[in-house]
């Protein structure tokens, strides 16, 4: 692939591998989201409003807050993200994805699970705000990093992603093996706790009404209803996507809310790489994602969030991509 900037990842080399950009059903599509997608009314607040945006997350199960990375920050991040794309993408020319046809997970692309050996990522590990904010939501700053992540999707991402949650009980399903919660009298789900664990994503560049902003259904983190399916899903919740919002912003989500992607029919990649922790009570599996050496220059607080998730000094951390269909969704 071509070197390019973060300007120019662009349509013929990245995307649009199944339908042309100028298909009717396309162009009828990007009309529709253009006059209707978005969220009416979304709270987007500033990184001083730090009650609202606990009061928010607890409502909704997700806040937006704009100016939470500096231009530098941005810059960093979106190049951090290109780099990372280039990567995977070498491995997939037929845009299959591992989130679906033209949607691919950061964390789950990587031989580590995570995407904290970047320097990106541990940038964002870094940010003092980031800290002040999780532990409001937590009311505690004992929590913990699960993993470094994100996903990103692609110009041609024409399909929906069926809404889903992040985390469920556990089952003697084998892909639930990080699903720790149980409860044998069978009384209680995970969604009748507090927040087990949150996702901060970081927006590198403008979410818009099309380039696949996240759909988020407002107050669901707790609702034991069954997740409609595609063919379920009213429209409303379709359109009720997380956009506008500008670059240098960040979400915060608490992963059992429904979620999913939408179309990114713009002529540029989408990305929002993430950091996920869980909270002081709540534990699971995590697997070494970032070296001894990379550790020890971290910050104080990111080292203490981040103490599993380090390589022993003696050992080699192999990192790099892969794509694997268990990842698939």
């Amino acid at each position: 692939m071509a070197t390019q900037s973060s300007e120019s990842l662009y349509v013929d080399s990245i995307g649009w591998k199944d339908i042309p950009r100028d298909d009717p059903s396309v162009i009828a599509l990007r009309n529709k989201l253009q006059q209707h997608n978005g969220i009416k009314g979304l709270d987007i607040l500033s990184p001083t409003d730090t009650k609202r945006a606990v009061e928010l997350f607890d409502r909704d199960g997700f806040v937006v807050i704009a100016d939470f990375l500096k231009n530098d920050q941005v810059d960093m991040l979106a190049k951090g993200c290109e780099e990372t794309i280039k990567e995977i993408l070498a491995l997939d020319d037929d845009r299959e994805g591992n989130r679906g046809s033209h949607r691919y997970s950061f964390g789950g692309s990587s031989l580590t699970r995570s995407r904290l050996h970047p320097p990106a990522w541990q940038m964002l590990l870094n940010i003092p705000e980031l800290h002040q904010i999780v532990s409001a939501i937590f009311r505690s700053s004992d929590y913990m990093l699960r993993a470094a992540s994100g996903d990103f999707c692609l110009p041609g991402a024409v399909n929906y992603q069926i809404l889903h949650s992040d985390t469920s009980d556990r089952t003697s399903n084998p892909f639930t093996k990080f699903f720790s919660f149980h409860d044998p009298r069978g009384q209680q789900t995970v969604r009748d706790l507090p927040c087990p664990y949150l996702a901060v994503n970081f927006l590198p560049q403008d979410v818009t009404s099309l380039n696949g902003p996240t759909r988020q259904i407002p107050g669901t983190q707790n609702s034991r209803a069954r997740i409609p399916n595609l063919e379920e899903e009213p429209e409303w919740m379709r359109l009720s996507t997380v956009c506008p919002a500008p670059a240098g912003a960040i979400m915060i989500r608490d992963v059992r809310a429904w979620h999913g992607g939408t179309p990114n029919i713009s002529e540029a990649v989408r990305s929002i790489p993430n950091l996920e922790f869980y909270a002081p009570w709540y534990r699971e599996p995590v697997t070494p994602g970032i070296s001894y050496q990379d550790f020890k220059k971290l910050s104080e607080p990111a080292q203490k969030v981040a103490r599993f998730h380090v390589a022993d000094s003696s050992e080699h951390l192999e990192v790099g991509s892969i794509l694997n269909n268990i990842f698939k969704s």
